[in-house]
């Protein structure tokens, strides 16, 4: 007798000796058949929760998703451990539903000075609800679960839960999770870490299978109840199922789930036993008083930011913000705890997962910025700290990316990101000796190999770009600055002799006085050759067109020159370049006007939805870059130092984020099957995204762009040197 099981989308046949069938009950000692089961992916990556403690010595995160728990990083920032765990009801004989694809839900903040998430999850056939709240220990790596399962027709149900576990960041040529029951609990273990689910009541039943063959799933939806109890020791995609003993009836709802990690199987499940141990009262009072404390030691919101929706993404920002910095890496700030499209599903590209987990030197300093306009200054010297410490390489550059360690991950260099540290040391007034010997490093290698880059800061393009090239400019002004305390008077000369240079050449370099958008020069996104009345032709990438005339493609990076106190916002170029940009690249969408990247862009979904991925033909617009809120930030500090009114980009930004205060980096345009202005499957949240936010908020408030560095506004607007 055999059974045929779905292994990845092929039927897959079994031996009898290998299948429990329903009448029969494997003992605990049996092997789960089909190893290593089928090919892991890490879930998408609009995530509508993020959270963790305060403490330093919790170190784990948690993200939610699609109404479920989805990827649990620890023991850093760049090691996802879990992939998801979700629930499953079942009346044990007519149906077996899941959480996500069978029920309505929504996922809210619960608490607007903590990052305290509810989810509550209804059965679209109208027969259960749940309803889950999550914290993590804040003395101890585990995430707290508090369930409240509830029958919505009188009878008894039996709930399950269905954990993923994906350990070390575990990819698809590292599968080698095992799992197991261990007193009474749920056990997985790598070689190098572990995780434990335990569960108050304890579960009533437990097994360990392989994704796709014996896994709970496939188990319970074939016959609606809970047949098979494995262990997985071979190793693979394992999913562990325990029954919790509650019926959804009165006196029979409530249970508390403790994901708990360790360096092994038994640290792990001694960490889950004694937060459910401590219990949920005490848990979630210790883990909300920690990000009550921290709230309460910011500055109060400003007035853009004070009410209504504007105020829930301002206090879910500095949270969310607050959480992207890595615990055993104080001053690390990861992009985005998250795995958009082929980032989490495609080996060849990242195998184990990366990019998001990485960090950026021009994203870090986004977000120190907007930590630093919130009122915490300690966030943004860690930072700087950690930059020149920890990533800025001896030649005095920054890796275009690397591990929250430190270890250079891409290898490109950008040279924005050579500049964006010695901006942020010189806001911070770190002009001490040490810092100095960095910020000189930094602005020689800029002296040396500017103003081209081999990278523009969407990384795809290298040339003479008017945003990087702002970026050195404002990079060596300040860097004068700090030379100047510093005694350094040559270097501040050749510094400020340089800026000079470039400034009255940016325009030159990147302007076209001919392209086909209207007679009057603007700015181009990037140029080839630093002639910008020549139609130099390059390919876009990500399925974009080849060989497009450079004259072509313009992108909303001009106002960088603005931002940065280079151009005064009245500039006729820049002014210029507004309404071109404007005509090419925004729509307006039910959360208001928001801008593409550029002309052509193809980093985004496909136009089914499909994700976004590597090897499309060059010209076939497979993929299609959607819009990114963040541009609504910039547009917004623009129109601060025009002396416009900029609330409404804030209000816009804002409209954009998810029902718990999550900002994307992009949302639906008018093509794709989402509702324009609602986020995509990017990545979500994006640290960028809630810096801009929060320093927008306070430019406002300020009247002025808190961004530009007052010594470059001084030397080229004429504006005071305060």
């Amino acid at each position: 007798m055999k059974r045929t099981l779905r292994l990845a989308g092929m039927a897959v046949l079994l031996p009898a000796s290998l299948v429990v069938l329903p009448s029969g009950r494997a003992g605990a000692a049996d092997e789960a058949p089909g190893a290593p089961g089928a090919r892991p992916a890490w879930t998408p990556a609009d995530k509508t929760g993020y959270g963790t403690s305060r403490t330093l010595g919790s170190k784990v995160w948690f993200t939610l998703r699609d109404g479920a728990l989805s990827e649990v990083y620890y023991p850093d920032l760049g090691t996802p451990s879990v992939r998801e765990m979700r629930f499953v009801v079942s009346d044990g004989t007519g149906f077996t539903e899941r959480e996500g694809e069978a029920t309505r839900g929504s996922t809210t903040l619960v608490d607007g000075r903590a990052l305290v998430y509810r989810q509550t999850n209804t059965a679209r056939s109208g027969k259960w609800r749940l309803t889950k709240t999550y914290v993590t220990d804040p003395a101890r790596a585990s995430v707290l679960v508090d369930v409240t399962f509830e029958s919505l027709t009188g009878r008894p149900y039996r709930l399950y839960a269905l954990h993923n576990p994906r350990l070390s960041n575990g990819g698809v040529r590292d599968l080698d999770d095992r799992g197991e029951t261990r007193g009474g609990a749920l056990v997985a273990e790598d070689g190098r870490t572990a995780g434990a689910l335990a569960s108050s009541p304890a579960f009533a039943e437990t097994s360990s299978g392989y994704q796709g063959v014996s896994d709970g799933w496939t188990d319970l939806r074939a016959d609606h109840t809970m047949n098979w109890h494995y262990e997985a020791r071979s190793g693979g995609n394992v999913v562990q199922t325990g029954r919790i003993p509650v019926t959804g009836l009165r006196g029979g709802r409530k249970a508390t789930l403790a994901l708990g990690f360790g360096a092994d199987g038994d640290a792990a499940l001694a960490t889950a036993r004694a937060t459910l141990g401590t219990g949920w009262p005490k848990v979630s009072a210790a883990y909300a008083r920690g990000w009550h404390d921290y709230v309460a030691s910011l500055k109060r919101p400003p007035a853009s930011a004070a009410r209504g929706r504007n105020r829930a993404v301002y206090d879910s920002s500095v949270m969310v913000l607050a959480a992207h910095e890595d615990k055993a890496n104080r001053g690390a700030f990861i992009a985005s705890p998250s795995m958009p499209w082929a980032w989490g599903t495609n080996p060849e590209l990242e195998d184990p997962s990366g990019a998001y987990h990485l960090v950026w030197a021009r994203d870090i300093v986004h977000k120190a910025t907007g930590l630093l306009a919130a009122g915490d200054r300690a966030a943004a010297d860690r930072a700087l700290t950690w930059l020149f410490r920890r990533q800025q390489k001896p030649d005095g550059s920054f890796p275009q990316n690397s591990t929250v360690e430190g270890r250079e991950h891409w290898t490109n260099v950008q040279m924005d990101e050579v500049a964006a540290p010695i901006i942020l040391a010189w806001s911070l007034r770190r002009t001490g000796g040490d810092d100095w010997s960095h910020v000189r490093r930094a602005a020689d290698y800029i002296v040396a190999h500017g103003p081209v880059t081999r990278q523009e800061r969407w990384e795809n393009q290298g040339g003479y770009s008017p945003a990087t090239i702002a970026a050195e400019i404002a990079g060596l002004v300040c860097a004068a600055d700090i030379a100047a305390a510093n005694g350094d008077r040559a270097a501040r000369r050749r510094y400020l002799e340089t800026a000079d240079e470039w400034r009255s050449k940016v325009k030159s370099w990147t302007a076209t006085p001919n392209g086909p958008y209207g007679p009057r020069p603007y700015f181009v996104r990037i140029t080839k050759d630093g002639r910008p009345d020549l139609g130099t032709r390059y390919d876009i990438g990500d399925s974009g067109p080849a060989g497009v005339d450079q004259r072509a493609v313009v992108d909303p990076s001009h106002l960088e020159l603005v931002r940065l106190g280079v151009l005064p916002a009245g500039d006729p170029v820049i002014r210029n370049t507004n309404a071109v940009v404007d005509a090419r690249l925004s729509e307006l969408t039910p959360a208001g006007r928001h801008w593409h990247r550029y002309d052509f862009d193809g980093y985004g979904e496909r136009r089914d939805g499909g994700e976004w991925n590597v090897g499309h033909p060059p010209g076939s617009r497979t993929t299609i870059g959607r819009l990114w809120p963040l541009f609504a930030g910039e547009r917004g500090e623009y129109e601060v130092a025009a002396g416009l009114d900029a609330r409404r980009r804030l209000a816009d930004m804002a409209a954009t984020g998810t029902e718990s205060g999550i900002l994307p980096e992009q949302v639906w345009d008018g093509t794709g099957p989402g509702r324009p202005g609602t986020p995509t499957y990017s990545a979500a949240p994006l640290g960028w995204a809630h810096g801009q936010f929060i320093r927008l908020a306070w430019s406002i408030e300020a009247g002025r762009s808190l961004s530009t560095p007052a010594v470059v506004a001084c030397r080229y607007l004429r504006t005071s040197c305060r």
